[in-house]
C-alpha cells in the first residue's frame, strides 16, 4: 500500500508503470496525517491537502525494488510525503 500527498499522483503512477506494476486499486480522497510532524490532510479550510492511496500485489521479488524506488521519492520532496506499507498476502480469490 502506497499513501502519498496528491500532488504526488502522476509520479507514483510513473512509478508503478517503470516497474511494470499493472495491477493496482486507487482510492482518493484518503485523510490522515503522518506519524513523524506530518501536517493533517483532510481538505477542509484549515487542512486543505489531501493524500490518495494505491494497494497493489506484487510479486516477492519486486518489494524491495517497489520500497526503494517509493523511498527516493520521497526524498525529493519529504514535506509532500509519501509513504509505502508491506503485507504478507496469503491468498486471493
Amino acid at each position: 500500500m502506497i499513501v502519498f500527498n496528491q500532488a504526488n499522483t502522476e509520479r507514483v503512477e510513473y512509478l508503478l508503470d517503470m516497474l511494470n506494476i499493472r495491477g493496482f486499486t486507487f482510492f482518493e480522497q484518503v485523510q490522515g496525517r503522518g506519524t513523524n510532524g506530518g501536517e493533517p490532510h483532510r481538505g477542509t479550510h484549515a487542512w486543505p491537502e489531501m493524500n490518495s492511496c494505491v494497494i497493489t500485489i506484487v510479486e516477492d521479488e519486486q518489494v524491495e525494488t517497489l520500497l526503494e524506488a517509493v523511498k527516493k521519492l520521497d526524498m525529493r520532496n519529504e514535506e509532500v510525503g509519501v509513504r509505502a506499507f508491506v503485507w504478507d498476502i496469503i491468498a486471493t480469490v
